[in-house]
């Protein structure tokens, strides 16, 4: 699971600060509900970072050709954050 982690933890910083602090707290609870808990928000965290995205796209803050590659890393935070969250609770059953 280290090397899982080590991935979300390059990935997560692309998205939000916010998502490396969450990681990197859940992460000091060892293999833990707590973590797993922690990389819950981290990914409604990333997913929130999606939406802000395109909502500042749609609203002509930011222009579609900076955002689409923003988003394009956002969503592969994503599918690694989830991957990793669905392995901790499936590890945990």
């Amino acid at each position: 699971m280290e090397s899982l982690c080590c991935g979300a933890l390059q990935s997560a910083p692309k998205v939000s600060p916010q998502c490396t602090v969450h990681i990197a707290e859940g992460y000091t609870f060892g293999d833990s509900p707590t973590f797993t808990r922690h990389l819950g928000i981290v990914y409604g965290s990333a997913v929130e970072a999606g939406e802000l995205l395109r909502l500042a796209a749609e609203a002509g803050v930011i222009e579609e050709n900076v955002m689409k590659p923003l988003l394009q890393r956002t969503q592969e935070a994503e599918h690694i954050l989830l991957a990793l969250l669905k392995r901790c609770r499936k590890v945990k059953s």
